[in-house]
């Protein structure tokens, strides 16, 4: 049981995949697989847009953060100069909390600069590779058409297409069929001349006495005949047919009573 699923599962998937490549048509292949490109490409390119977002963000809060670090800096130098040491103090305090933050912005920008310009690459070189394929996809296509179109022609022109060859084998069986038709006409006509077979229309036919006695007459043509020839040979004259209900030649009763003498 094993050995035959085996082999049903192989003819199974033998006519299917025969079946596709019947179906399947090398043009609208290569349009979905240029389809799948353009979308793998928007996806990139998609990636970049939102890199770029993000990067554009860093770059507005490192903008905030170093105004206001601007700001307490002023603060702090205003706040010494009137004599308020702590008040300074706490300016300098919070603009070196600030200017944490600020590096830690730097430093994300610096990545979201570097992924920004990776995919940007992998956008062009994308890019790059699917002009080159849709022009490739188009000639594969023109010369699969024209090569489609050229076949179309030939079999038209060699009479090989599907609907030629449904065409001459439709006339291969009306030439047979007529064959046979006038096959089976022939041999019942022969039957019914030799009267193997009766005409039962009773039409053009013959009964049996008449075909009969069409037989003896026949027959005795030929033996009339025979014995001409043997008279012209032998330098004599043809005999004469005898007289249906009468007596035979004289010479043929003369040449019969020797005959009898002898004996």
């Amino acid at each position: 049981m094993s050995g035959v699923m085996k082999r049903m599962g192989m003819i199974f998937r033998a006519k299917a995949n025969k079946a596709l490549d019947r179906a399947e048509d090398p043009r609208e292949t290569l349009d979905y697989s240029y389809q799948k490109q353009l979308e793998l490409l928007q996806k990139v390119r998609r990636g970049v847009a939102d890199v770029a977002t993000s990067r554009k963000r860093l770059e507005l809060q490192l903008n905030q953060l170093q105004g206001q670090s601007a700001k307490l800096e002023d603060q702090g130098r205003k706040a010494l100069a009137l004599g308020r040491e702590d008040l300074a103090r706490e300016a300098l305090s919070r603009r070196a909390s600030l200017q944490q933050q600020v590096s830690d912005l730097e430093v994300q920008h610096q990545t979201l600069q570097g992924e920004e310009e990776k995919l940007t690459l992998a956008a062009q070189r994308l890019q790059a590779k699917v002009d080159a394929f849709r022009t490739k996809k188009e000639t594969i296509k023109a010369t699969y058409t024209a090569a489609q179109a050229q076949t179309r022609i030939a079999e038209s022109f060699s009479g090989i297409s599907e609907e030629m060859s449904d065409v001459g084998l439709a006339i291969q069986r009306a030439e047979d069929r007529t064959a046979q038709l006038q096959a089976r006409a022939g041999a019942i006509d022969e039957l019914l001349a030799s009267g193997a077979l009766d005409d039962q229309s009773g039409l053009g036919g013959k009964d049996d006495i008449q075909a009969e006695l069409d037989r003896l007459s026949g027959g005795t043509d030929v033996e009339l005949e025979l014995q001409r020839m043997k008279a012209e040979l032998a330098g004599g004259s043809a005999p004469k047919p005898a007289i249906e209900g009468g007596t035979a030649d004289p010479s043929q009763q003369s040449h019969s009573q020797h005959r009898f003498d002898k004996q």
